[in-house]
């Protein structure tokens, strides 16, 4: 009999470690951030980051039958090469928090009033993402919607004294706005269109993120580190950190490894040889 309950022991034991065993794997590539430099998010912002407990404590979002759909809702004229890219985006934001995700209709620049637009520091029109945010997705996100963002071609800015702004978000809502406009460089061809995707990824991620109830990671180069400039969105990581996809996993119960092969064979079949590296170093790390 004692035998029989030792074995029980051993056999549960056994169970819990290779349910951490996954992210305990993974930490081994969490790289340590730098101390931030002049410009940078966490220089002038003292956060107090977020830690597993604090997070599972937090009331966030968690996937049911009746919510469990992102949302995409493009507005604006948008070029067949940018179109590519939100259907990429789609694509993405699927594996990444392993939810349906649907592009909804494209809707056009003329439901932004005229109170809501100015013209820009560099002559360029400018839509207010609050008026986003209120007037235009609280309306739409339909019932079995999880989160809503709306993708514009036009730059954004959030308050008349502030010159822009790459998106902007209700986490209470669950709804977000990010801007394309200052995502590209030049053209959308060639190693341009991989740039400005990856910037697309990183800052989609981040913001759905926040819905889902991740904070700003101030514990290692993580996909939901906070940035001030487009330079600090490209030094920053595709990937979310060990300790961040614990918090995102608790509550969506997703296949870990499923995840991360998907995430491996969208990055090789769309060439983005940053996030493949990524992804392959952690698979290494699970074999191990």
């Amino acid at each position: 009999m004692k035998r029989f309950v030792l074995f029980l022991l051993l056999l549960v034991c056994s169970c819990n470690s290779k349910k951490s065993d996954y992210f305990d794997s993974i930490a081994e590539n969490d790289i340590k951030l730098f101390p931030p430099k002049p410009g940078d998010w966490l220089y002038s912002r003292k956060e107090k980051g977020q830690t597993f407990e604090q997070f599972s404590k937090s009331k966030h979002v968690i996937p049911t039958k009746e919510n469990n759909i992102i949302y995409l809702k493009p507005i604006g004229e948008f070029d067949s090469l940018q179109i590519r890219q939100i259907e990429l985006v789609r694509q993405y934001l699927e594996i990444f928090f392993q939810l349906e995700t649907k592009v909804q209709k494209n809707a056009s620049n003329a439901i932004i009033s005229k109170e809501a637009r100015r013209i820009g520091t560099e002559k360029q029109e400018q839509f207010l993402a609050g008026f986003i945010l209120d007037s235009v997705l609280k309306k739409e996100r339909p019932q079995n919607g999880i989160a809503l963002m709306a993708l514009t071609e036009k730059d954004l800015y959030p308050k008349p004294e502030w010159t822009f702004v790459f998106g902007l978000a209700s986490y209470r809502d669950k709804i977000g706005v990010s801007s394309i406009y200052r995502l590209q460089d030049k053209s959308l061809k060639g190693k341009d269109f991989n740039l400005c995707l990856e910037r697309l990824l990183k800052i989609c991620s981040h913001e759905i993120g926040h819905m889902f109830g991740l904070h700003h990671c101030i514990d290692a180069d993580c996909v939901m580190n906070g940035t001030n400039s487009l330079s600090e969105t490209d030094e920053h990581s595709l990937r979310l950190c060990s300790i961040c996809q614990r918090k995102l996993n608790s509550g969506f119960k997703y296949d870990n490894l499923k995840r991360l092969k998907e995430l491996e064979k969208y990055f090789k079949e769309n060439h983005l040889t940053d996030g493949l590296a990524l992804m392959e170093k952690d698979l290494e790390e699970i074999k191990k």
